[in-house]
């Protein structure tokens, strides 16, 4: 039951984009609220495809297989951990310029099961190879915990007279799970690996920018406008001598 166990990591992750949004509309933010999701995070996109991922192909190698499966589930727990680490600092600013540290959970959950995808897509058997997955999935997990600079998605904002059109994009991405779900999986978690050269590119600008822009700036200086003493040219007059010569 492959494609039941990929489809619950999906709605897992849904869920888990609404669950801080519902926590914040009733003001029930709590640390220990962040610490519980950060458990439920770890087991939903770190356990859980880890074994998937296992039990469909990592198996056929017998120490490589579990090795990369185990990294892929500790190595999203990592990343959690420095989430919650970094949870109470104010002062981030990678954040407040829509960037996050590395690839969300969800999203590398969903990345390290892409060959999967292929496979139910296409049924072929090259995309179950082990020697296939076992990099792929250790690769991803290497980018879960790395200080890669990605795009956080839930940081774009949208102008109030812009209502009809995410209302049609949200309608049309049902409509694509429904009828081709693999496909539009595919097409959706490519759109997270692609632009990772394009936000290291704009992180090193916005950086650079900042850089300049903190850096102090020396004084002019000002031309000194005061008027000078006025000394006369004439040499001074000596006083007489006593006495002739």
């Amino acid at each position: 039951e492959y494609q039941s166990a990929v489809t619950m990591i999906m709605v897992a992750g849904v869920l888990d984009g609404l669950d801080g949004r519902i926590a914040r509309l009733l003001h029930g933010e709590s640390r220990f609220g962040a610490e519980l999701d950060s458990l439920s995070d770890a087991i939903s996109f770190g356990v859980a495809p880890a074994l998937i991922m296992y039990l469909w192909s990592l198996a056929a190698l017998p120490r490589l297989g579990w090795i990369s499966a185990l990294i892929l589930a500790v190595f999203c727990a990592l990343r959690l951990a420095r989430f919650n680490a970094k949870i109470d600092e104010t002062d981030q600013p990678h954040k407040s310029a829509g960037f996050l540290t590395g690839v969300p959970a969800p999203a590398g959950a969903g990345l390290a099961m892409l060959p999967m995808y292929f496979w139910f897509w296409t049924d072929q058997p090259v995309f179950a190879s082990p020697y296939l997955v076992a990099p792929w999935v250790a690769f991803i997990a290497v980018l879960m915990v790395s200080s890669v600079a990605t795009f956080s998605w839930s940081s774009l904002t949208l102008r109030r007279s812009i209502r009809f059109e995410p209302i049609t994009g949200v309608v049309l991405l049902g409509a694509a799970l429904v009828s081709a779900p693999w496909h539009t999986l595919i097409a959706s978690f490519r759109g997270d690996l692609v632009p990772i050269p394009l936000s290291i590119a704009n992180k090193s600008r916005v950086k650079l920018r900042r850089a300049t822009d903190e850096s102090p700036r020396e004084p002019r200086s000002e031309p000194n406008t005061r008027a000078r003493p006025v000394t006369s040219q004439r040499p001074e007059a000596h006083p007489a001598r006593k006495g002739g010569t």
